[in-house]
């Protein structure tokens, strides 16, 4: 019987995510708060009815990769391109001023030590864990309100996927100095390398599925053979380019986002994502919260580390967009839209562990960050957003009524 678990599991993670995902409704609040607080709720750290699984790892990462999908399918590939400078100036300084940040954080608490030393490289790595911005519970927030098509909208998910890469690139650099085997040039080299497989498969997949639109308009092997190259995508950058899987979803969503039929596959990858896989990950944030062994100085150094990561990015990447003309109200959006932490900081933190440049005690407090954020953010959001009006939805393109295999 045990074999079987993961079902009871799957069931009380669905009803207590729906549950607590309409009383945040009920409050105003965006579902994913309600979401991420059953997944507390649930885990190990209250109840302890469900704990953290292979399966329910792999779960979740099948939802922030659909996520991600539909995010690429609903992006507006002229207002990406516009935003495309803009995006990177932000996403440079948004990783630039967490990394310095958190590192004088840990420098200020431990004490400074000399360039190059253990401990130097240590408060390198705790500012190297705060440059990662997941963009997964921002979209899916903006999603929500309606926002996620807006020019801010754009800016936000365009500088998140140019902030994914630059830590990755940030996170091998500093390795580095731990590992010499580790060098800076291959990343830059598989960086550039994927760019170029992204788009040759582009030009591929879209013609081919254009091709079959054409003849096939509005039927359902159109998602699956989406869902397909999202999959394959995804593989691709983790396997063959050392670049997060998240981006290779979201590549596959802006290959397809200009077919006639881009909004049947979202509304089709919708259905998996909403009834399951988007709940199990942000469920999956809260079960992975143990409060265990805190201690009061473990305590102070939680409190300054999520207050550095948080603050950092909203000023950085807040006064950038500003500079850049964006009104003060436009400039908070995007620097609270890019300060939630997930699945990458975990990453980077796991990293951390193996390679010996983080202690075991302080995963707690990248927990603490990925909780902290994931439930403010879409909170402060739709603060910021009230009373706006949600863009104009471009015209539906005439779409067949048959819906057959």
């Amino acid at each position: 019987m045990e074999s079987f678990e993961f079902l009871k599991d799957l069931a009380l993670i669905i009803v207590t995510a729906k549950v607590f995902g309409l009383i945040a409704n009920k409050l105003k609040a965006p579902q994913v708060v309600g979401e991420i607080i059953a997944g507390l709720i649930l885990g190990p750290s209250i109840l302890g009815w469900v704990g953290q699984s292979e399966f329910l790892s792999r779960m979740s990462e099948i939802g922030v990769i659909l996520i991600m999908f539909g995010a690429g399918l609903e992006t507006n590939m002229k207002d990406l391109l516009k935003t495309g400078p803009k995006a990177l100036l932000v996403a440079l300084v948004g990783v630039i001023v967490p990394l310095i940040g958190g590192s004088l954080t840990y420098m200020l608490i431990f004490g400074f030590s000399e360039f190059g030393s253990e401990q130097f490289m240590r408060a390198v790595f705790i500012g190297t864990i705060m440059t990662a911005t997941s963009v997964g519970i921002t979209v899916q927030t903006l999603k929500e309100l309606g926002h996620l098509k807006g020019h801010v909208g754009m800016l936000i998910m365009s500088s998140a996927i140019i902030d994914d890469i630059i830590g990755i690139i940030v996170l091998t650099f500093v390795i580095g100095f731990k590992n010499p085997d580790s060098k800076i040039i291959d990343v830059v080299l598989q960086t550039g390398e994927f760019i170029l497989f992204s788009v040759l498969c582009g030009i591929i997949s879209y013609y081919l599925f254009k091709f079959i639109d054409k003849r096939y308009p509005h039927k359902r092997r159109i998602p699956i053979l989406g869902l397909a190259l999202c999959m394959i995508m995804a593989y691709s950058a983790e396997k063959f380019f050392g670049i997060a899987d998240i981006t290779g979803a979201y590549v596959a969503g802006l290959i397809l986002c200009n077919l006639r039929d881009s909004e049947y596959i979202a509304e089709k990858m919708d259905i998996s994502s909403y009834m399951m896989f988007g709940p199990v990950f942000f469920a999956s944030i809260g079960l992975k919260t143990q409060f265990d062994g805190f201690t009061p100085a473990l305590l102070l150094f939680s409190a300054a580390f999520v207050f550095t990561a948080l603050i950092t990015k909203v000023i950085g990447c807040g006064a950038t967009a500003k500079l850049l003309g964006y009104s003060w109200r436009d400039s908070a959006k995007v620097g609270v839209g890019m300060m939630t932490r997930g699945e990458v900081a975990l990453i980077v933190s796991q990293k951390g562990l193996s390679v010996g440049l983080m202690d075991p005690l302080y995963f707690t407090s990248v927990i603490l960050l990925i909780i902290i954020s994931s439930i403010t953010t879409p909170i402060i959001l739709k603060l910021l957003y009230k009373g706006e009006k949600k863009p104009e939805e471009p015209d539906a393109p005439n779409a067949l009524p048959a819906e057959s295999q």
